[in-house]
């Protein structure tokens, strides 16, 4: 089994993954000398719910060493398991959505041809909405991307079945989110109220975090069709604001929405959102004990170098989050206050985590993102199995 990050859980990976030296700047596990993992039927229960072998209830960890299911990615970004069971996966800089086949191949599913990328802009995040009365009769496919101009929302039908998914002429959701070279945000997510979430950056422009009159620095929330909802604090589409770049966005089993959010020099965060709630970017980052008491620290801080988290996960309860620069996965079980990071430096940047099917938990690398170190067969998606 599995431990978490020290030499120990090091040297346990290394007797597993070969061409692994299971060091930042060795090369990365082989697709070619890891048993595949077979995608499975997902677990589509509410947000927080725990998967089929789960015990309901108990925090859970990782229990054995990640494996392979597909490798050739190109800067994915968001990892999207579909009610039917299939899986798609955005890439950020080629704006190809990949479909993941049964023996871990890929196919092209379709492509967001209005997405220009641009530094950290590109494709960027994917959610799915059942919905009979979509053409074509299964439900709609939403991306998050960046223009020309701004950072948007598109969603498309989602066609055919799986292992042979397109989509159906997009239409648009939302615009006009403050587009940059960084700071995009770009993470969706459907709540367990039905309406749709969005992360928004500040644009590389700090002082945007702090204008409700600005959809920079936000975490939004709006109807499937893109209209504003009546109980919004507001009255318009911010539900908090207060954010460097948000990345990641997950509800536990009470409903609860969290997030993570890069921070610029010191500390990262990870966040319990409330709705109005203001977490104090820019004049404060991290815990910030001594900022104006009206601003919402975050639940855990994390130094840079240990973090840049992007995607967020919860199953059980227990939340898992990818880390960039830190080249690990963490877990957070809020019950308890425990945390700890796994398979430090052992696969390079992570990007997103999802839960997976039969108890497992899935991650992506991201070291085509022009700003890691990749090795050949990069980008991988992995599977680890999680248990209490």
């Amino acid at each position: 089994m599995p431990t978490r990050s020290g030499a120990a859980g090091v040297l346990a990976l290394c007797t597993i993954l070969l061409l692994s030296a299971c060091t930042a700047n060795a090369p990365g596990p082989s697709a070619e000398t890891s048993t595949p993992a077979r995608p499975g039927p997902s677990d589509t229960g509410a947000p927080g719910s725990p998967g089929p072998t789960a015990t309901a209830g108990a925090p859970v960890r990782p229990v054995d060493d990640p494996v392979v299911i597909a490798s050739g990615l190109d800067a994915p970004w968001s990892i999207l398991r579909l009610p039917n069971g299939g899986t798609l996966i955005s890439e950020r800089d080629t704006t190809l959505v990949r479909e993941l086949l049964p023996d871990g191949s890929l196919r092209d599913a379709g492509q967001v041809t209005e997405a220009t990328p641009d530094g950290e802009g590109g494709l960027l995040g994917l959610a799915a909405l059942a919905d009979p009365a979509a053409p074509g009769g299964t439900g709609w496919v939403y991306a998050y991307f960046t223009s020309a101009d701004d950072n948007r929302i598109a969603r498309m039908p989602l066609l055919g079945a799986v292992g042979s998914h397109t989509f159906g002429a997009s239409e648009p959701v939302f615009g006009g989110i403050p587009k940059a070279g960084n700071h995009n945000g770009g993470r969706l997510g459907f709540g367990p109220d039905g309406l749709l979430y969005a992360t928004a950056g500040d644009a590389g422009n700090p002082a945007n975090a702090q204008d409700l009159d600005s959809l920079g620095g936000k975490i939004l929330r709006m109807t499937p069709t893109g209209d504003v909802p009546d109980d919004n604090p507001f009255g318009t589409y911010v539900y908090s604001y207060g954010h460097r770049n948000p990345q990641g966005i997950a509800w536990d089993g009470s409903g609860r929405l969290w997030a993570s959010e890069f921070g610029q020099n010191t500390w990262d965060e990870l966040n319990r959102i409330t709705s109005g709630g203001n977490y104090g970017w820019p004049i404060v980052e991290g815990l910030g004990q001594d900022a104006d008491p009206g601003f919402l620290a975050p639940e855990e801080q994390w130094p840079t170098s240990e973090a840049s988290p992007s995607g967020l996960a919860i199953v059980n309860n227990t939340i898992f989050m990818a880390a960039l620069r830190g080249e690990r996965l963490w877990r957070i079980d809020p019950s308890s206050g425990e945390v700890d990071d796994w398979f430090v430096n052992s696969f390079g940047r992570l990007r997103d985590v999802v839960s997976g099917p039969d108890g497992t938990l899935w991650f992506v690398s991201n070291n085509t993102d022009g700003r890691g170190t990749p090795y050949p067969g990069d980008d991988r998606l992995y599977q680890v199995s999680v248990a209490p």
